[in-house]
């Protein structure tokens, strides 16, 4: 949020005046009505801000599982240094990478990025490793070297974990991207911010953050019911 949209900000609050809903700050179903476009940019932002960090940490962190899957030693100095940066609290990420970065949407995605290992990772490495070794000794009877086991045989059974591990990372970012505009990425925490005390516009944004999550939530579940028919099968 610049300057200038803080300023505006400010002067439409103290613009209000009498004992309307608006000017008590109340939850004015009208106001909200009318002012629906305010909330579409930021809702833009926040989206882009979940898809490109999601998507950009689930990259690294699933290169990374593979590594590890073949090279096991190396799992636990990278599970500890995913947990590590997971205890970084949120703000002082953003504000740390500032000097490096500026106030940027980069700034932004490298947090949010950083954030989403310790469950894309653990549950990536995790699937892997529960593929019972009877079935990868039985696809290798059959002929199937190591790669081929790998792709044909423990990544589709690993697949429930993977989805798992992602549907938790992007509910996660979706929530921690609120918190973006101090990295100056916009997103409905700015939105949030520039009128903080306004209970309508705190509800609106705020309630779009949720629907936003929910959102993403249902739709990887519904990925990952179709990625998986023999679950469905054996329910069935």
């Amino acid at each position: 949020m610049s300057a200038v949209e803080l300023v505006v900000a400010q002067l439409e609050i103290r613009s209000r005046r009498g004992g309307t809903c608006v000017s008590e700050n109340g939850f004015c179903p009208g106001w909200i009505v009318d002012n629906l476009w305010r909330y579409v940019d930021p809702l833009v932002q926040h989206v882009i801000l979940t898809v490109v960090s999601v998507a950009a940490g689930f990259a690294i962190a699933f290169g990374l599982a593979l590594l590890a899957h073949r090279r096991q030693w190396l799992t636990p100095p990278i599970s500890a240094f995913t947990s590590v940066l997971y205890t970084i609290p949120s703000v002082a990420a953003f504000l740390l990478l500032l000097p490096v970065t500026g106030r940027t949407t980069l700034t932004a995605i490298i947090a949010l990025v950083a954030y989403t290992q310790v469950f894309l990772f653990r549950n990536a490495i995790n699937g892997l490793g529960n593929v019972p070794e009877d079935t990868k000794d039985a696809a290798r009877g059959m002929g199937l070297t190591d790669r081929e086991v790998l792709w044909r045989v423990e990544l589709p059974l690993a697949v429930p974990e993977v989805l798992a591990g992602l549907r938790v990372a992007t509910v996660t970012t979706v929530n921690l991207a609120t918190l973006a505009f101090f990295a100056g990425a916009g997103g409905l925490g700015a939105q949030i911010y520039q009128d903080i005390t306004f209970r309508s516009n705190v509800v609106v944004a705020g309630g779009l953050a949720v629907l936003l999550a929910a959102a993403c939530d249902l739709l990887i579940l519904g990925g990952q019911r179709l990625a998986t028919p023999w679950r469905r099968a054996a329910v069935a």
